[in-house]
């Protein structure tokens, strides 16, 4: 046994291996070209083994806490549990190729020291909430994420640009405030607020106060259906498009986005519970919020003529399949609402990476001018035409893996409704999709190109291209090797054989 694996502090570690980079590029100077994409690619790789360290621990049936009491019943905590890890993998392994990514992305622009400084918190305050081994330190890092991001929303300093981070601070530091007044609600009500495996409350003391229960829970989602774009709280995203490739890649793939539908599992999961949580008849309301948002982003993608645009319609529909998977009281949907939190991410975040290397080469953002960019940019496109056929569901793509786990539970549920709209979501998802694969390999070459020539040995830097290539490829392999042990499905059967769900 690999003796850094009794080590209680990993999870800090993990959380710091990013902190610490981010406030020291924060002092650097502009012209620190060479020390600030060190100490970016050192953070994002120290990170991923560390994170790889505690996978291997949390497999063997290890688990790893770091815990300082604050005041009497609260604490702030870190916690390295299989449920956390399904998380932290993600954006660890996600991050490490986003940083390569903006590194070549954002090559000789300016304000380059606070957006990377701002970057590696952001992604600090992701792991850390992922990791929160109760609701205080949850909402300590969910707050942190809002002003870590917000800079970086804001990078271009346009008056669009300035008017998206106004709008994303309205809604989040909204939705903040609303998950303080819950979980103030809730210590108060219930006296704890550490995340359990299976719920941490006692339905005796729900059933007796069951209307102030029900305030809370409603809170609690509030605060966290903002981030998780359920709508109508996703007004918010496509507005946020604004900002660099790089960001909106964080945004819909390992940030924000996905901080909000891991707290709605958290919620269901692991604090009111799944099955008291149906008692109650409040997962009912989560999976109809969910079916609707499904519906109702992918209906909005489809008249998106903006790219970016169409992509975070498309986020706002798949990502709700997260919610409606862990909000049926079946293991098959939690299952296939789980891998989703994992394909999803890897599979859009491939499809923002395209999406900034076709404006940053061609000055193509629209669908429209999209015509013949295959045969331009192949592997590009080649990387976006496996993320978007696994966005359909087509298999053996990772999304055909979620989407069949959904489809399951669907058809075991007692909601007649599920199944028909993970079908119509389906349909839908190829109506947006399958016209852009279409138009970018087989239309005549769209006269309005502004081709930079960028590259010289691939199609465009390598910077942007390998990590789309890299990403898309994964995603096709959580496909194609779903059965293996390490995989997230492999990962998430584990954590149902051992109890965590």
């Amino acid at each position: 046994m690999i003796p850094i694996l009794d080590w209680a502090l990993l999870p800090l570690l993990v959380v710091l291996s990013s902190f610490v980079p981010g406030i020291w590029i924060m002092f650097l100077r502009e012209d620190q070209h060479g020390l600030r994409t060190g100490l970016n690619m050192a953070g994002a790789i120290a990170k991923f083994v560390l994170v790889i360290l505690m996978l291997q621990g949390v497999a063997m049936g290890l688990s790893y806490e770091w815990r300082i009491e604050v005041l009497p019943g609260i604490a702030f905590s870190l916690v390295g549990d299989g449920l956390a890890l399904l998380f932290v993998t993600l954006s660890a392994s996600l991050w490490l190729v986003t940083t390569v990514y903006a590194v070549g992305y954002l090559e000789g622009s300016p304000h380059r020291t606070r957006f990377f400084s701002f970057f590696s918190l952001c992604v600090t305050a992701t792991t850390g909430l992922a990791m929160a081994g109760d609701l205080f330190t949850f909402v300590i890092f969910y707050e942190a994420l809002t002003w870590a991001t917000y800079p970086l929303i804001v990078h271009r300093g346009s008056p669009e640009a300035i008017r998206a981070g106004r709008l994303y601070l309205i809604y989040t530091l909204t939705a903040g405030t609303v998950l303080v007044v819950g979980a103030v609600a809730l210590f108060a009500e219930a006296g704890t607020l550490d995340f359990v495996p299976g719920g941490a409350l006692d339905p005796e003391a729900v059933a007796g106060a069951p209307v102030r229960y029900l305030v809370i829970f409603f809170l609690l989602l509030g605060g966290l259906a903002v981030k998780a774009a359920l709508v109508p709280l996703h007004g918010w995203l496509p507005t946020a498009m604004v900002a660099p490739a790089p960001v909106s890649a964080l945004l819909h793939a390992v940030a924000v986005v996905k901080a909000g539908a891991f707290g709605v599992v958290r919620l269901l999961h692991s604090i009111f519970g799944i099955e008291l949580a149906t008692e109650m008849g409040v997962a009912i309301v989560v999976a109809m919020g969910a079916g609707f948002t499904i519906i109702y982003g992918s209906v909005r993608a489809l008249n998106q003529d903006d790219l970016k645009r169409r992509l975070a319609f498309s986020t706002v529909s798949q990502l709700s399949y997260v919610a409606l998977g862990v909000a049926l009281l079946l293991p098959a949907s939690h299952i296939g609402g789980l891998v989703h939190l994992v394909h999803q991410g890897i599979m859009k975040i491939t499809l923002f990476f395209c999406a900034g290397v076709l404006s940053e080469v061609l000055g193509v953002k629209r669908v429209s001018d999209m015509g013949g960019v295959g045969r331009r940019l192949p592997l590009t496109m080649g990387a976006f035409s496996i993320a978007a056929l696994g966005m359909v569901g087509l298999p053996p793509m990772a999304g055909f893996i979620s989407k069949w786990y959904l489809g399951i539970g669907g058809l075991g549920s007692d909601l007649p409704w599920v199944v028909p709209v993970l079908l119509a979501s389906s349909l839908l998802n190829a109506a947006y999709f399958l016209p852009i694969v279409r138009t970018a390999w087989f239309d005549d070459r769209n006269s309005e190109w502004k081709d930079s020539g960028r590259g010289a040995f691939l199609e465009a830097d390598w910077r942007l291209v390998l990590p789309a290539v890299t990403t898309a490829l994964l995603a096709l392999g959580c496909g194609l090797l779903a059965g293996s042990e390490w995989s997230p499905l492999g990962w998430t059967l584990l954590l149902v054989e051992r109890g965590h769900l």
